[in-house]
């Protein structure tokens, strides 16, 4: 895979779960470079519609080449789905797709801070013209502010060790690239899992919390419903469990009726009706993806569909 480019994951798939209608209106709230996006048009008929959203000004940037009149990028954060939905005149849709995680032009451009793979400046923001840097954060971050983000966000059993090397190194001097942190993370972990590097978990951990990712996923997944048409189709892909399990916990929550108190007189038509209905089970790569794609393995397909209900 050459630097720049993006293997979607899940295309066929998810786009499939979408149900795409010749004539319909679509939102692919997680850019990236396109792949979602670009299959979507290709199913779309002359009166459909497809928006797409993206933190990243590079993803913007490659969604500006697309040129389709049926076809809107938009820059900014998933969790303004609404007010940017409106802003391109957008008040309902038929499907929406939230492809989780990280783009591998973010993952493979050194610059950005995301990997380990290179020695760069350790930045880690999806928009580099707002917020702190990685580096900034733990110049400043107590050390148990550290070692919680660590130990919630990244699930490292080894949080406290990791948070404590790297508060005695910052007396040193600053923890200003993404060697030094892996290196110090190296040190500190005591023992190592198979095939895995031992700074992978710490990486997650700083990247999720600096972009706030659980935060914006929790605040999107409502709106999603509030913009779906009766039948419209929510399709989110993630890549840990923590994304999962908010997306997992919403939509079931959802597929349930709102609780009544008990005996409420009332008639089969009367009883509460839930505003999702969940499509399938959960799905996940096929070898043969996983072997042409490896950034595939841990990905995790939810797709659920509105109901009636108001």
């Amino acid at each position: 895979m050459s630097e720049g480019s993006h293997t979607a994951v899940l295309l066929e798939q998810a786009v499939d779960g979408l149900k795409v209608r010749s004539d319909g209106c679509y939102v692919d709230c997680t850019f990236g470079r396109g792949g979602h996006s670009r299959l979507i048009l290709a199913r779309l008929g002359r009166a459909g519609r497809l928006i797409a959203l993206d933190r990243d000004p590079q993803a913007v940037a490659a969604g500006g080449e697309i040129d389709d009149g049926r076809f809107r990028m938009l820059h900014g954060r998933f969790s303004r789905l609404a007010e940017l939905a409106e802003e391109a005149g957008v008040t309902r849709a038929h499907g929406i797709l939230l492809d989780l995680g990280m783009s591998s032009p973010q993952l493979d451009d050194p610059a950005r801070g995301f990997s380990f793979r290179f020695d760069a400046p350790l930045d880690m923001r999806m928009d580099a013209g707002g917020g702190v840097t990685a580096a900034e954060w733990l110049a400043h971050a107590a050390e148990t502010e550290i070692r919680e983000v660590i130990k919630n966000h990244g699930e490292e059993r080894f949080a406290k060790q990791i948070a404590a090397a790297i508060v005695a190194a910052r007396a040193r001097g600053p923890v200003g690239t993404t060697r030094q942190l892996a290196a110090l993370v190296a040190e500190a972990v005591p023992a190592r899992e198979p095939y895995q590097d031992p700074a992978t978990r710490t990486f997650q951990a700083l990247r999720i919390h600096l972009n706030q990712e659980l935060e914006e996923l929790s605040l999107v997944l409502p709106q999603c419903l509030q913009l779906l048409n009766p039948a419209g189709r929510l399709v989110v892909i993630s890549f840990h469990s923590l994304e999962d399990r908010i997306v997992k916990r919403f939509m079931r929550d959802n597929a349930r009726p709102d609780p009544l108190p008990r005996r409420l007189p009332l008639r089969a038509h009367e009883l509460p009706q839930p505003k999702l209905r969940l499509v399938g089970r959960a799905v996940r790569p096929a070898a043969a993806e996983i072997t042409a794609n490896p950034r595939a393995r841990s990905a995790v397909m939810r797709i659920a569909e509105r109901t009636e209900a108001a």
